[in-house]
This record gives structure tokens, sequence and C-alpha cells, in this order.
């Protein structure tokens, strides 16, 4: 059973490990659904003693990417691995919530032997199973998502489905307001073997003063005691299924 943890920053890959992380998400502005990170950042994460696999998401808002756009998507896979980060996080759709199953096989190959997962765009398409079926014939190691719901354990009757649908052939890894509280549950009902989570506490903002498009926003930090208390209570449900 292993926890991939997202983060967005150096500080918070730390806090991950820290606590438990068997895997790190590595994203810039996670206040933003996350983006990106720089090259900096992923060169950092390389040297970190669990698998790092990187976001690439070149702005946020909807996932139809423009040529130009998909160019710089391929650029930064090239970064990550010459980074020598172990995988990517990568999606992208049609004008109709369809995957975008053309542009995903070039990211695809630029990725090359990297692990591959498909990110929450899994989650605004119109038909899951047809989704499954595109993922696996490209190649994904996984799917991240919540059963197209805010969070996963709201969407729970539907990741069942996915589940159903994937039939092995692709891993689902539930995400979206996982915690200590309520991932036994959630446990209970899938048979997966991978959950993603921030693991994150808000942090108030260094000033009260918003200046748009520079700082101010909210954002969110990693904890490391977060990040402990869900690997544990995931061990502890793994433990008891064991049982029965």
């Amino acid at each position: 059973m292993r926890l991939e943890v997202c983060v967005d920053g150096a500080d918070g890959a730390t806090a991950a490990v820290a606590g438990g992380a068997d895997r790190i998400e590595l994203c810039s502005a996670l206040e933003l659904g996350g983006l990106t990170p720089s090259a900096g950042l992923m060169a950092r994460a390389a040297l970190l003693p669990v698998p790092v696999h990187a976001l690439i998401r070149p702005r946020s808002g909807n996932f139809r990417y423009s040529s130009a756009e998909v160019a710089t998507m391929l650029a930064d896979i090239r970064a990550a691995r010459k980074a020598g980060l172990a995988g990517v996080v990568i999606g992208a759709a049609l004008a109709d919530g369809r995957l975008d199953a053309d542009t995903l096989a070039r990211l695809r190959d630029a990725a090359d032997a990297m692990s591959l997962t498909l990110h929450r765009v899994f989650d605004l398409v119109p038909d899951f199973a047809e989704a499954v079926d595109t993922a696996v014939t490209l190649g994904f190691d996984r799917i991240l998502t919540s059963g197209g719901a805010p969070t996963a354990p709201e969407g729970i009757d539907a990741l069942a489905g996915i589940c159903a649908a994937a039939a092995g052939r692709t891993g689902i890894m539930p995400g979206a307001g996982i915690d200590a509280g309520n991932v036994g549950a959630l446990l209970e009902a899938l048979a997966v073997e991978e959950v993603h989570g921030s693991c994150s506490l808000a942090v108030a903002p260094a000033s009260s003063r918003v200046v748009p498009g520079f700082g101010g926003y909210a954002r969110r930090e990693t904890s490391a005691d977060k990040v402990r208390a869900l690997k544990a209570a995931m061990m502890r449900s793994q433990a008891a299924r064991r049982e029965r």
C-alpha cells in the first residue's frame, strides 16, 4: 500500500519524506491545482530517497492545449528526464472532454521509460470506461481520480466502477480530500494499491495585502504529521484486510 503526496516546493518534499511518503508528485502552485515545477526544483527533488513524479501542466484552466503549449510540455518532460525523475503526471483533453489520445501519445513518447500517471483530467471525461480503455492503450501505469466528485470519499461509488473497468490493466489511485479519518472506509470499498493526498495545512498569507498576479494569496504547506497519520491509517486498514 503506497502513499503518494503532492508537494509544491523543496520544504514540502522534505516534510513528505519525513512523514513516510512512498512517492512524491512534484508541482508548483498547488493553490492553482498544480503546475509544472521548475527545472531547479526537479533537480533538487531528484536527490530525495523516494521516487518523484513531476506534474506536467503549463498553465491553470482547461486541459485543451495549443501546439505551442504541447511543445512546452514536451520540453518539460525532457527536463524531468534529464533531472533523473522517475515519472511524469500528464493529461490532455479534446473540446468534448474526451482524452486527447494523440497529444497524450506524444507526451508518452517523450517520457520514454518513465512511469506515467494520468492526472485528474480523467475526472472531466464524459465516459469513464472509455477513458480507462484509452489510458490502457496508451500505456499509463495509473490513473489519479476522485471518481469525478469534489473528493474521493464523495466519489466512492464511481471509483468502484472505475476500478472494475480497469480490471487490473492499469492502477487506479484515489485522490482528493483523503485523510487519516476517511481513508479506511475508502480502502475497505476499493481494491487499490495506491492513495494520493496533499496532507497539507492552510498557511496564512505573510501580508493581508493581495497584489493581483504577485502575492498575498492563501496557500498550503505539506505537514509531515498529516503524512504520518495518513500512512499509519492506510497500514491499519491493510492489516485489517489481511486478518480477514
